[in-house]
């Protein structure tokens, strides 16, 4: 019983079909970004894998660069001629007031100290630029589940998502509810300019019954992810 990703898109369409204002985070995730980029902006993709937004993005972006602390996903990356470094989200090898864009997703969760990450964005991002993200909502029914299967993390996602373990990187949460989010980003002397909550009933439908009972629970309980963007004055 195996949830990959082809079949879990299926559902997100189907869920769209009976919820037309609905949309997938990460649509909503690069909305947020298309809403922020200007001509010749900079944008840094902080995480940025074998490729994500960049390549989604493509021809709209003028001047990308890319950073992941995994050095095998910088060697995958799947777009030619992008700038790449390997490095770790609180040492950026960047210029003070170099970027007008820095958009980071999926790695929220992963930080052990995200107020000093939170710090370093703000350091290299210019004046009125701004950071874009996209992370899970530690108050959700998924990511409760996720912690209390923590042992057994790496073996689940394999098992169930079809997911390679290389892929599977601990965990943390410690700026994932939108009240930790506001601490830190006014810590940092961020502004959190826009927060979206996104629910998305996908995640457990291994069987037809089975979405069908998360789209219920998705209505009772916290959204799934969180978007939103940071700016700094």
């Amino acid at each position: 019983m195996t949830l990959s990703l082809d079949r879990q898109n299926a559902y997100r369409e189907r869920y769209q079909t009976l919820h037309p204002d609905w949309q997938p985070a990460t649509r909503v995730y690069e909305s947020l970004i298309r809403t922020r980029l200007t001509a010749g902006a900079r944008l840094l993709d902080l995480g940025c894998g074998r490729g994500g937004v960049v390549e989604q993005l493509g021809s709209i972006l003028e001047r990308p660069v890319g950073l992941d602390p995994d050095l095998e996903s910088l060697r995958e990356f799947r777009l030619k001629g992008v700038p790449l470094a390997q490095a770790l989200a609180d040492r950026l090898p960047l210029q003070e007031s170099c970027v007008d864009v820095i958009v980071c997703s999926w790695v929220f969760e992963h930080l052990d100290d995200p107020a000093r990450v939170l710090a370093e964005a703000r350091r290299v991002l210019k004046p009125g630029g701004c950071l874009i993200f996209l992370t899970p909502n530690a108050r959700s029914v998924i990511v409760l589940l996720n912690r209390l299967l923590k042992p057994w993390q790496r073996f689940l996602v394999r098992r169930l998502y079809g997911r390679a373990e290389a892929d599977t990187f601990p965990v943390r949460y410690r700026a994932n509810s939108p009240a930790r989010l506001m601490a830190l980003a006014a810590q940092a002397g961020l502004r959190l300019d826009a927060l979206r909550q996104v629910e998305d009933p996908t995640y457990l439908a291994f069987l037809p019954l089975l979405f069908r009972a998360s789209m219920i629970v998705s209505r009772l309980t916290p959204p799934v992810h969180l978007a939103g963007i940071l700016v700094r004055e």
